[in-house]
């Protein structure tokens, strides 16, 4: 089975019409602010897709780029700025910065009710605490996840769940969700021994490290679902995701591609967290 996001992706958009009909009829328009600093390519490719998706929701965006040798205390000021605009309802701070500059004021200051993709440390610690199901933003490609496996109506509780990547943006609040959710969890990682041996006894599969085609067939087994979180181009110059997906696809029993995944769902997952947080702050829930 293929598990296309795409679908996943319309049937969230659906959902969000009459919430934003609603706003907009009390003259309340969502806005996303769009923090970028440099022109890394692969924040220009989830840049236009935002753009893209929220044009044709009716959500207004405003972008503000930064060049790459801006001072700290510069950014840090124009950060602030934006954080306390109140026509300004969700940040979104393409990370990581370039290494010149530091993401912890930003981390700090930004208001956890703007915080949209869980990049401050109030909705990370309510993350980790267990308590973003009640109030606060979980991070938006982790949370793509969670949505992909409840349109298939796949339940994780005492799944045996491999998530092979550590980092903040994917693979560790990926797996507080999960646990939220009652699976059992391995986090894999570049230090990891026996990687294969440890993916192939998983019930699903999650690949987050940026690697392209990383994901072979031994790693898999034919009762799994594979999810691929990665975005990568391949020798050929082709799009494609952490999983060799030809070389896997027939010998699993579900799994994402690369587009039309995980990726085309984040988008959608931003503008659901956007529009919570316009509500909330509007008092229109």
């Amino acid at each position: 089975m293929i598990l296309f996001g795409t679908d996943v992706a319309a049937n969230i958009n659906n959902s969000l019409t009459q919430k934003i009909s609603s706003l907009k009829q009390n003259a309340i328009i969502p806005k996303l602010a769009i923090i970028r600093v440099g022109n890394n390519q692969s924040d220009l490719s989830y840049e236009r897709g935002i753009l893209k998706k929220f044009s044709g929701l009716g959500i207004a965006t405003q972008v503000y780029e930064f060049p790459e040798n801006i001072s700290q205390s510069d950014f840090d000021s124009q950060f602030q700025e934006i954080n306390l605009d109140a026509k300004t309802h969700a940040i979104l701070l393409f990370r990581p910065l370039p290494k010149n500059l530091s993401d912890k004021f930003a981390r700090e200051k930004i208001l956890a009710s703007k915080d949209v993709d869980c990049m401050g440390y109030i909705n990370t610690a309510k993350l980790f605490s267990g308590e973003i199901r009640d109030s606060g933003f979980a991070p938006c490609t982790p949370s793509a996840v969670m949505e992909i496996l409840d349109y298939y109506k796949i339940d994780v509780a005492g799944k045996n769940v491999v998530i092979i990547g550590r980092s903040m943006v994917a693979g560790r609040p990926l797996s507080m969700l999960m646990l939220n959710r009652n699976a059992t969890v391995t986090i894999c990682h570049s230090q990891t021994q026996n990687l294969a041996q440890i993916c192939s006894q998983a019930d699903i599969l999650v690949s987050a490290i940026g690697k392209a085609e990383f994901v072979r067939r031994e790693f898999v087994n034919e009762k799994m679902l594979v999810i691929d979180v990665g975005i990568n181009v391949n020798s050929s110059g082709k799009l494609c995701g952490d999983v060799a997906f030809d070389d896997v696809k027939e010998f699993v029993a579900g799994i994402t591609p690369v587009p039309r995944g995980v990726g085309a769902v984040t988008t959608s997952v931003l503008a659901k967290n956007l529009l919570r947080a316009c509500e909330l702050v509007n008092n229109q829930v």
